[in-house]
């Protein structure tokens, strides 16, 4: 079966056909920024530094970015060798079915998606919560966060199906945007020299800087940041060159975001002093505004404009966020529309060959995820968007370390490269290390979705739950289909 999986990869073609997404849209820089939005780097920087500074190893958290972004890089060495021979919109199911077999695969197509979905509907708690009072506050119109996420949810359905060229385009503005003043920050006050204390390189970067305080908290949202680069290939049947175009987006999307948050987090904490910026972080933390702490010395080195430009731009973050999370689902649910585990209406496409039936049913599951929480009247961002984000983080990291097994079962096997590194060393050590973040992160689960233990049981307990189902649901669609369906 693998070896057939393999022969039967879909090619890219000049002119799209019947079930194929629309080939040639996107070049390096168009899935780059479809990456980089989905780490919604305003978001990552103003909901996350805060708290790794705040609770978790201080200063040391730059530190905790370059860490997470080595096991990254070690990762995305089997991850794009294995792309230069599969070519799918599944991606993480499809690399882990090609190599660990269907049933596996079909487990991790369910996990994959439901990361996605929860990380989408997490950030659509956020987002409202966000947008309301940004509204409320300019226009004293004052409606209920959920309201804003609903609207929001047709809008990202509606630039879903335009194609992915045009969403990609529109995520370019909005990732420059908030790219641009957070990297004029960092680069100003580096220039600078730092803050009162200087640039403290040894104090955020030096092993003891980074295994100092509660490291784990700080390493868990790094990789938090980090979600979502794996989506490069799930573009690559949309990519100009997919063997050339994904590899090089890949380590060029893991080097852009590792180096922007190192960077950046590294001179928040100087422009506070690495004496004080765990105070600092503690101050915003308890006021119930983190971004303060972030956006109080971007403010002091540009003006009072800033606190007023950068709450939009933290709302266009998410939204481009929630707009990506939407195109990587609804390309899960083309590819196994397509492949027969779900019904084959999935893969019905648009006149801009966009997956208009996936993306149909790609919203309702946000409605389905996200209007529970509003009827049951909870904080947005204390429930919805924390216990939802600890879940993803933790579904990500399963497929990570499936992957990277898989990588190393499927070129055992198939031989169809000789460079050890690529296809045996880097992949080891990467399954070592996502190992050990697996368990870091199940160790600090609590913490991370800032709930009580009964939460976070059955919380962690969903992913495997999830992975269960989905391969019961693949072998009785299996057991279903008639020997001609395969």
């Amino acid at each position: 079966m693998d070896s057939q999986a393999v022969a039967s990869q879909r090619s890219v073609r000049d002119e799209p056909t019947a079930g194929t997404l629309k080939p040639n849209a996107l070049g390096v820089l168009g899935i780059l920024f479809l990456v980089l939005s989905a780490q919604a780097p305003l978001t990552g920087i103003a909901g996350a530094v805060p708290i790794s500074v705040g609770i978790g190893n201080g200063p040391g958290t730059a530190g905790a970015y370059v860490l997470v972004g080595v096991v990254t890089l070690l990762f995305s060495v089997g991850f794009v060798t294995m792309g230069r021979h599969v070519v799918d919109a599944g991606a993480f199911y499809t690399y882990i079915g090609t190599g660990l077999g269907r049933t596996t695969g079909a487990g991790s197509a369910g996990v994959a998606l439901f990361a996605y979905c929860a990380i989408q509907a997490a950030m659509y708690g956020l987002y409202g919560s966000i947008v309301s009072g940004l509204v409320d506050a300019h226009t004293g119109l004052d409606l209920p966060w959920w309201a804003w996420s609903l609207a929001t949810m047709a809008v990202v359905q509606a630039l879903g199906a335009t194609g992915i060229d045009m969403g990609a385009k529109l995520l370019a503005v909005f990732v420059l945007a908030e790219f641009s003043i957070l990297l004029a920050f960092s680069l100003v006050t580096l220039f600078k020299g730092g803050g009162p204390e200087g640039l403290g390189f040894t104090q955020s970067f030096s092993p003891s800087a980074v295994t100092q305080g509660a490291p784990g908290v700080a390493v868990m949202f790094a990789v938090a940041s980090m979600f979502g680069f794996e989506a490069t290939a799930i573009y690559g049947e949309e990519a100009r060159e997919p063997k050339k175009t994904v590899p090089r987006a890949t380590y060029l999307a893991v080097v852009v975001v590792v180096g922007f948050f190192a960077l950046t987090s590294w001179m928040l904490v100087a422009a506070y002093g690495p004496s004080k910026a765990v105070e600092a972080a503690g101050k915003a933390l308890a006021s119930g505004d983190s971004t303060a702490f972030v956006f109080a010395p971007i403010a002091a080195q540009f003006g009072g404009w800033v606190n007023d430009v950068l709450p939009v731009l933290l709302a266009t973050s998410l939204f481009a966020g929630l707009l990506t999370f939407h195109n990587s689902a609804n390309r899960y649910l083309f590819s196994l529309g397509r492949d027969g585990l779900l019904p084959r209406r999935l893969c019905t496409l648009n006149s801009r060959h966009a997956p208009w039936t996936a993306g149909c049913v790609q919203t309702l599951v946000a409605v389905a995820l996200v209007v529970p929480f509003a009827l049951a009247g909870k904080d947005p961002v204390l429930t919805l968007f924390s216990w939802f984000s600890g879940v993803a983080v933790l579904a990500m990291m399963l497929l990570y370390l499936l992957t990277s097994v898989s990588v190393v079962v499927f070129f055992r096997r198939e031989r169809l490269e000789v460079r050890l590194w690529n296809t045996l060393v880097a992949p080891v050590l990467a399954t070592i290390a996502v190992a050990g973040a697996v368990w870091l992160i199940l160790a600090n689960f609590t913490t991370l979705i800032g709930g009580d233990s009964a939460t976070a049981i059955w919380l962690a307990l969903s992913v495997p739950v999830v992975m269960a189902l989905s391969i019961v649901t693949a072998r009785l669609s299996r057991r279903g289909a008639s020997p001609a369906d395969g």
